[in-house]
């Protein structure tokens, strides 16, 4: 058996590096934490963009009925970035690894499209944007540039990183989770940076520079947030892609079937594999995040314009905009939080698709609660003569931080359940997993695009504002829990002991 051992070693020294394509066993822990903390950087980013983004574009003039058309590009490139960059990776064989090169690029890519969102003001000016007009084209251009290069780039980071755990992991299932949960945490780690950075309004003392003629303190401050975000995620990467090391792929592993089956040709094929229960799925999940996307997309709008009675651009609407950045920390202290308990609860109430069903309607009185916060601070603009506009009572604030923290419970859910139920029906058919939860994405980024091209023309309907796009969303996610509980398949107990539900982030 030594002697054996000995030879085989001896050979394995022999081959050229292009054909050592196998790795022995799975990497070490670190290795996986190492790769796994670029979620944070990610991350980051995301929460900034989530949180600041949609006000910061209305400053540069841009009216809050056309704002949601900007955030077409992240479904868009949901839905094509990650198959095509996901399916390149795979079959990749350039010798500094599959995945590697993908991080690479899209850290490369950040870095590009935060300077490009960050200095869109100073940018415009320099290029001709008169600052005493409400509008300044210039700047919104190079803004909307820079915002769908930086989706593009977090869509290109997220899948491979993922991808390279999974490969880092080596088919040890115990690691696989364990890789998993390492992600989903510094996702939740990222996440409150974020948010955090984004509710402290005097970030940009740091760099003095960023405050100038053509960018306020809102948009310093922004800046500010952005150099955090491209320094913590460049040291990120950096240490990933310098200490873990990945083996090429040789040109001798590409098959014939990798080079005639593109990558539309799998996702049609597994679309016309699917069966009713993953049909069944698409479709509550589809409505689910007719429902979510509305609160992705105007949360801290919200905030500074119905909580604090503000106008883009004034101190009131400032002041909203970095109290719903707080609000939204701790809606991601509650989501990774909650994820730890995805499983007993799911056992508690009988089932994890009964568990998705009742939280959305959770989810549903949270968004019609945000009517009753919104007349309630209006009916005291009133009362005081406006006296309260950017100072509304305790009791509204802390009903509105109350409504954040709430949706982190329907949130955990939401970005495990579909997925751990994707896993199961897909196992129970026979069909591969990997491919029916990307199936799953096109239910996710549809109705993403959906809600941003009519989210705006059917606010403008009812009078401007956040609030007809929240009662929308608080009917979808009614329906969505209705459709949960009475539609989807009753899974076997065996079946779900199968899946290891891991909580992930947007």
């Amino acid at each position: 058996m030594e002697a054996t051992s000995a030879t085989k070693k001896n050979n394995d020294k022999a081959l050229p590096l292009e054909l050592e394509t196998v790795q022995p066993a799975s990497s070490p822990l670190r290795k996986m934490v190492v790769v796994a903390s670029i979620a944070a950087g990610v991350q980051f980013g995301w929460a900034l963009q989530l949180s600041l983004l949609t006000p910061y574009v209305q400053t540069l003039g841009v009216p809050h009925v056309w704002s949601s058309f900007i955030w077409l590009c992240g479904p868009i490139s949901g839905l094509l970035v990650q198959p095509i960059v996901g399916y390149y990776s795979d079959r990749s064989t350039s010798r500094f690894g599959r995945r590697r090169p993908f991080i690479f690029a899209g850290a490369l890519c950040v870095a590009i499209a935060v300077f490009l969102i960050g200095y869109a003001a100073d940018l415009g000016h320099s290029f001709g944007d008169d600052l005493s007009k409400k509008t300044r084209p210039r700047a919104v251009a190079i803004f909307v540039i820079g915002f769908w290069i930086l989706d593009v780039a977090n869509n290109t980071l997220q899948g491979p990183c993922r991808a390279f755990l999974a490969d880092l992991a080596n088919g040890d299932e115990k690691k696989t989770r364990t890789a998993n949960s390492f992600f989903s945490f510094f996702m939740a780690v990222g996440n409150i940076l974020g948010y955090a950075a984004g509710s402290f309004s005097k970030l940009h003392k740091i760099f003095p520079f960023t405050d100038t003629e053509a960018c306020n303190v809102f948009c310093a401050n922004l800046k500010s947030c952005f150099f955090f975000a491209i320094l913590l995620l460049i040291v990120l990467a950096s240490t990933a892609l310098i200490y873990v090391k990945e083996t090429p792929k040789s040109k001798l592993e590409v098959t014939d079937d990798d080079k005639q089956v593109s990558c539309a040709g799998e996702l049609f094929h597994a679309l016309k594999e699917l069966k009713r229960p993953m049909w069944i799925l698409m479709a509550v999940t589809a409505v689910n995040w007719i429902a979510w996307f509305p609160f992705f997309l105007f949360d801290t709008d919200w905030m500074g314009r119905e909580v604090y009675g503000g106008v883009a651009g004034e101190k009131a609407y400032d002041t909203g905009v970095r109290v719903g950045s707080l609000g939204l920390m701790l809606n991601a202290v509650v989501l990774g939080l909650m994820s730890l308990a995805v499983e007993p609860l799911g056992k508690l109430v009988g089932g994890i698709k009964r568990l998705w069903g009742i939280v959305n309607f959770i989810l549903a009185i949270g968004l019609a609660m945000t009517v009753v916060i919104s007349k309630v601070a209006e009916h005291e603009r009133q009362t005081s003569g406006g006296a309260t506009v950017g100072h509304p009572s305790d009791g509204i604030k802390i009903s509105a931080m109350f409504f954040f923290a709430v949706l982190g419970i329907p949130m955990a859910i939401t970005f495990s359940v579909p997925f751990a139920l994707a896993s199961i029906y897909s196992s129970a058919s026979g069909a591969g997993q990997g491919l029916s939860i990307g199936v799953l994405n096109l239910a996710i980024v549809v109705p993403q695009m959906l809600v941003s091209a009519l989210n705006g023309p059917w606010d403008a309907l009812f009078g401007g504002g956040n609030l007809p796009a929240f009662v929308v969303a608080a009917v979808a996610a009614a329906v969505s829990g209705i459709l949960a509980m009475v539609l989807l398949p009753t899974v076997k107990p065996e079946d779900e002991a199968k899946v290891k539900v891991v909580a992930g982030f947007h």
